[in-house]
């Protein structure tokens, strides 16, 4: 089961460059039931930067059929449902997002939406991936709010995305307890 979501960071460069400070969306794949970090994207929030990571995810994940689906739940962004067919066929999917009504900055209630195939209602939830990019964010500093310590450049972001990802799957055991041959089955 793989979780999609993304996570907003701002890029400043350099200030004697001149240039305008960006935003960033950090997109991330988790799986599931191994916090195992299938993939990610660093770009704006646009369908481009969607396809990025999906294109990392369907290289780096089983291919789906309609024997074995694969199981996608993410928030009411549309940039996947209009990336997903470019990977995958419908019939190979049961994916569904789970969206946060928002008042007055507070959850109010949360609509869950069956977008390909029929996925259960009641495995639909994005709590793994959010919990994720809390770690993510606690420990990587380039994504804290409100801190010097922020990515002037976008290619740094990745870099060190890319660190903590090689940690994350090969060296912590946070929630798997196993080494390296249980990705034999992954």
């Amino acid at each position: 089961m793989e979780l999609c979501k993304k996570n907003k960071k701002i890029l400043s460069p350099a200030a004697q460059i001149g240039l305008k400070k960006v935003d960033a969306w950090t997109y991330t794949c988790v799986k599931r039931s191994t916090y195992f970090f299938v993939a990610f994207s660093v770009g704006k929030r646009t369908q481009e930067s969607c396809r990025r990571m999906m294109k990392k995810v369907f290289e780096r994940t089983e291919q789906p059929s309609p024997q074995t689906k694969m199981e996608m739940f993410t928030d009411g962004n549309d940039d996947y449902t209009y990336v997903l067919p470019e990977y995958c066929a419908d019939a190979c999917l049961e994916y569904g997002q789970l969206v946060k009504i928002k008042e007055n900055w507070r959850v109010v209630r949360k609509e869950k939406r069956i977008i390909y195939g029929n996925p259960d209602l009641g495995d639909m939830e994005t709590t793994d991936v959010e919990n994720y990019n809390g770690i993510l964010r606690e420990r990587t500093g380039r994504l804290v709010r409100k801190t010097k310590c922020f990515s002037k450049r976008k290619r740094m972001l990745e870099c060190s995305l890319h660190v903590f990802q090689f940690y994350w799957n090969f060296i912590n055991e946070f929630k798997r307890r196993t080494s390296l041959q249980c990705w034999k089955d992954w």
